[in-house]
């Protein structure tokens, strides 16, 4: 690279970062919001006439990846407490993949506000959601409540009106006055960070005690055999799995780095590439598809998240973004290549072994900026993962088949 094209990379660099400071900056609502939930926190609610300390709720409120990397704390809390009786609050969106783990007792669903990926219909609406929400969960009547992401301030708001007496979570200014127990903060990876959480009730959990899997179960098996057997795709072939798409555009890949990628390793592991997604990136992979020269399989929108890890458990390797699909791989042993733009891969990387799962990252200097919503901006303005070279994934996935062999 030159000299005018690395101080062009540079400036670029230090432009998104004087814009990510920004976008990070508290907006002057949030200020006011940060204050009202001070006040509300000093409100002095009874618990409620139900409570069992007996009973735990945990909250979580996010997507497919973030409550895949819970699970080794579920799985950690149920160990030590064989008696309690575990629930977890979640979106609906994640209901399928907790019910697949017995640990817990029972997994209620929310649409929480800022996560339905619904616009809110007023300012008023988070709040009217909270105090109907917690008015259910003072019936059911919790002991202990533990926030699992640490900033959500939404989830420690509903405990603290649930009059939940133990609400356990980290030192974040607008979560910490709503809780009765804090932890610092600090940006370990997530799996660690939710361990932390449970502490109370485990005791401290090192890494290599907290395994990370999704079971997978036949007839989810006998529905991938099904469907790649329509496309005559026989239970000996290998298959390649990608999925390009991911929850904002930041991540997006090259669709002809793609195209490439597919065709290159569906000639030398003589395997078929499915691709994969949600029906919202159905355009994105038929484009991809055009521009190949081997036949490929499409099987977005045609998956729920157990038949999604039955295929990836099938597969030689996957590659993608970084998505929950990419977590969920992992989870089921299948190696992994990843693509890292604005989320930390310390924080938010594959959890597993790191020879089988290969993580890819730009060294621009701003990245991990951890905005993932540029808006309008230039895509050109944000090259984190758009710069990562087809040859540095075709030796990635190589290095990941070769180690399984």
């Amino acid at each position: 690279m030159d000299k005018d094209a690395l101080a062009h990379r540079d400036a670029l660099a230090n432009r998104n970062r004087l814009l990510a400071n920004a976008f990070h900056a508290l907006p002057l609502k949030h200020r006011l919001r940060r204050a009202a939930l001070f006040d509300i926190a000093r409100l002095p609610l009874p618990a409620s006439r139900f409570t069992s300390m007996n009973r735990l709720l945990l909250i979580r409120p996010d997507h497919l990846g973030d409550v895949l990397l819970t699970t080794p704390a579920i799985r950690a809390l149920r160990a030590a407490r064989p008696y309690m009786e575990i629930h977890a609050l979640v979106g609906p969106w994640s209901a399928d993949v907790l019910s697949n783990y017995p640990e817990l007792d029972f997994v209620l669903t929310l649409p929480f506000p800022g996560f339905s990926r619904e616009p809110k219909s007023d300012w008023r609406s988070p709040y009217e959601m909270a105090i109907r929400s917690a008015a259910q969960l003072r019936r059911i009547g919790y002991g202990s409540a533990v926030i699992l992401r640490p900033d959500h301030w939404w989830g420690a708001l509903v405990a603290k009106l649930a009059g939940i007496p133990l609400r356990i979570g980290y030192d974040l200014p607008d979560v910490a006055p709503l809780l009765t127990q804090k932890l610092p903060h600090e940006h370990r990876h997530v799996v660690m960070q939710s361990l932390r959480l449970v502490e109370h009730w485990t005791g401290e959990v090192s890494p290599d005690d907290a395994p990370y899997t999704f079971a997978v179960i036949d007839s989810d098996r006998a529905y991938i055999r099904s469907y790649l057997a329509e496309w005559d795709i026989t239970p000996e072939q290998p298959v390649i799995a990608i999925h390009p798409g991911s929850g904002t555009w930041v991540k997006h890949w090259d669709e002809q780095k793609w195209a490439s990628v597919a065709d290159t390793l569906s000639g030398q592991l003589d395997a078929i590439v499915v691709f994969t997604g949600g029906d919202h990136e159905m355009a994105l992979v038929q484009r991809i598809v055009e521009l190949m020269r081997e036949r490929a399989c499409v099987m977005v929108g045609d998956t729920r998240v157990g038949q999604l890890a039955a295929l990836f458990e099938r597969a030689k390797v996957v590659l993608g973004p970084d998505s929950g699909p990419l977590h969920l791989a992992v989870a089921v042993s299948a190696p992994t290549v990843t693509f890292f733009g604005p989320a930390d891969p310390a924080e938010f990387g594959p959890w597993g072994d790191p020879p089988k799962h290969f993580v890819l990252t730009s060294d621009i200097a701003c990245r991990p900026c951890r905005v993932l919503d540029w808006g309008m901006d230039d895509p050109k303005n944000h090259p984190c993962v758009r710069e990562i070279t087809v040859a540095r994934v075709l030796d990635a996935a190589r290095r990941a088949v070769h180690y399984m062999d």
